[in-house]
């Protein structure tokens, strides 16, 4: 497994896990996450997970997650890939809510549509469209 940590210059912290499966990537989140947060009280920094802490004219940071399967990265994986998105399109709203601490509120403030975000209230999907929903 690799695993990239970085700090860009919007002072955003990006994180890149292995394959090591699903559970074993969720769990090196929360513990990349207590490590960030042990490292910013060394240094007197405050870190914040919410995914617009400063209001105004700009997109925000979020967490997203790239999955796929073996049948996705094989010949003709196309098609799994667009069977997994009609199922995440069928449940849109349920995460957009069940995924945000506040019921969808942080998200609301972050999923303008505008700055490269999808609109909160319409599913997307695209190839390197990076204003898609997924």
């Amino acid at each position: 497994d690799v695993y990239v940590v970085v700090v860009n210059r919007s002072n955003v912290y990006q994180a890149e896990y292995g394959s090591s499966g699903i559970n074993a990537e969720y769990g090196d989140l929360w513990v990349s996450r207590w490590i960030l947060q042990r490292i910013a009280e060394e240094f007197n920094v405050v870190v914040s997970f919410d995914p617009k802490p400063i209001p105004g004219d700009w997109n925000g940071a979020g967490c997203h997650c790239n999955i796929s399967t073996l049948a996705m990265r094989e010949e003709g994986g196309i098609e799994h890939i667009l069977a997994a998105i009609k199922k995440m399109e069928d449940k849109h709203i349920d995460h957009i809510n069940d995924y945000d601490p506040s019921g969808g509120d942080d998200n609301r403030r972050r999923l303008t549509g505008l700055h490269e975000t999808a609109s909160i209230d319409e599913f997307s999907y695209g190839v390197a469209h990076r204003g898609a929903s997924i």
